[in-house]
């Protein structure tokens, strides 16, 4: 299979646990996911092993050692950059995502900095009816990547 119709992109991620979990999800659906360093914990093989169980080697990780090489790997390959992000009013089902797309999720505990917000290409959201802060990062990239394979892979 080639490389995915876009990417998970996690920006300074604080829970080892929805790292593993995002790592599986890329595994089975064919999507790398990028990592943008330092994270809050320890980013071995080790103990992504642990975290992602056996899915580590099916995954394509990414890393970046911070968000300057993770921008100059993004324009040099052109890629538009996608922010999942509570504070946008676009609501991420009616976004007209595009081959190559990078949705990029922020930490557990802040989110991104303003200045990774004005980065992005465009910003969107995942509404929130019930009224929540916010939904765990896990299930928000699920999300995200299920809509986005929707429209470019699946065929909706």
């Amino acid at each position: 299979m080639g490389p995915g119709p876009v990417s998970l992109a996690l920006y300074q991620p604080d829970i080892a646990g929805n790292t593993g979990t995002i790592l599986r999800l890329g595994a089975c659906l064919g999507l790398a996911v990028e990592i943008i360093e330092p994270a809050g914990f320890d980013l071995s093989d080790r103990a992504l092993k642990r975290a992602g169980m056996d899915y580590l080697a099916m995954s394509r990780l990414v890393r970046h050692v911070d968000l300057s090489a993770f921008e100059a790997a993004r324009r040099a390959a052109e890629r538009r950059l996608v922010l999942f992000t509570t504070k946008a009013s676009l609501r991420y089902t009616d976004f007209a995502f595009a081959p190559g797309d990078i949705l990029l999720f922020g930490r557990e505990s802040a989110g991104v900095p303003d200045t990774v917000h004005a980065l992005a290409d465009a910003a969107v959201t995942i509404p929130m009816d019930g009224g929540g802060r916010s939904l765990n990062l896990a299930i928000a990239t699920g999300m995200a990547a299920g809509e986005a394979l929707r429209r470019l892979r699946w065929g909706g």
